[in-house]
């Protein structure tokens, strides 16, 4: 690709919602978190979901309009509601989620239109949770196959309450060829795969190797990441702890980690690159309120340097 000439086109794809936190809603879901936030870092967002026919719905589509995201891929339900999360948040700012199913992203379709987006896209970031429902999972394994061949197809695995399985796990890992994940998830991961490897980063070179994976992304909390690529194990921050910062909460950072993570392997960054800039907006957005604060102009600039132009 000639990735000097244009912008990237990052598709967030699964579920987009409601996150009803305790001061009000906030767009959530982190296939549209991923999508905005790729959008602010200088990209051209794209969401693929889908919303209820009632209030909820149309109030998603008009913010993310309002985001300056494309709502082409987000298709209407006339039976099944808009999605919404209760999030209830712990002294240090971290969420925890209450998922309500049987709704409108459930029954995500993969229409014509979604598979000539997808067609064209260069990034598409899904995860485990809008695969829960048989209809849903099978329309995001279709767009997944639109895709082409160069494009990433990122895996941010996102476990949450009941709603995953090794039948949703073990096929994605083959669609995608880059997983992101955080160091809760990942003895689940290397239990599932029945290995006894307790190493972190022996754990991501296997899994790299295992599925063919271009890349491999272990967010750790407090304690920074880690990214293998190009055959070796990056971590973050190079040296030291951590920079403390004041925490509002965590909603929605590992997204804007996502998005940065995959608009540096876009441009081919190194990984101390990529891990530099993915960590200075994911602090941001934790310093803000919900999943989809403002990102400072800076930070687009900073990422692109002068690298990219509209198209």
């Amino acid at each position: 690709m000639n990735s000097a000439s244009r912008r990237f086109r990052c598709i967030g794809l699964g579920e987009v919602l409601w996150d009803l936190l305790p001061d009000g809603r906030q767009l959530g879901g982190a296939p549209a978190n991923f999508a905005y936030h790729a959008h602010a870092l200088g990209a051209e967002g794209r969401v693929i979901s889908r919303v209820g026919a009632d209030d909820l719905g149309r109030d998603i589509v008009e913010r993310l309009g309002g985001l300056g995201l494309s709502t082409v891929g987000v298709s209407v339900d006339p039976d099944a509601p808009t999605g919404t999360v209760s999030v209830a948040l712990d002294p240090s700012g971290q969420p925890a989620y209450t998922i309500h199913p049987e709704v409108a992203w459930d029954f995500l379709e993969a229409s014509s239109e979604v598979l000539r987006d997808a067609a064209r896209a260069d990034a598409v970031c899904f995860g485990t949770l809008a695969q829960r429902h048989p209809v849903a999972r099978e329309s995001i394994g279709r767009v997944l196959q639109t895709t082409r061949s160069d494009a990433l197809r990122i895996f941010d695995i996102n476990l949450r309450q009941r709603f995953w399985s090794h039948t949703v796990i073990l096929p994605s890992l083959h669609m995608a060829n880059v997983l992101k994940l955080n160091d809760e998830e990942l003895p689940v991961l290397v239990g599932l795969l029945g290995w006894t490897e307790v190493d972190e980063e022996r754990c991501l070179g296997r899994l790299a190797e295992r599925f063919g994976l271009r890349a491999v992304a272990l967010t750790r909390g407090g304690r920074g990441s880690r990214l293998w690529l190009d055959g070796r194990c990056v971590s973050w921050p190079l040296t030291g702890s951590p920079v403390p910062f004041p925490v509002v909460d965590t909603v929605g950072a590992g997204d804007s980690y996502t998005a940065a993570l995959a608009l540096g392997l876009l441009w081919g960054d190194p990984p101390e690159e990529i891990l530099r800039i993915a960590h200075r907006v994911a602090d941001f957005v934790c310093t803000r309120a919900g999943a989809t604060p403002r990102m400072p102009a800076d930070f687009a600039r900073e990422l692109s340097r002068g690298r990219t132009s509209a198209p």
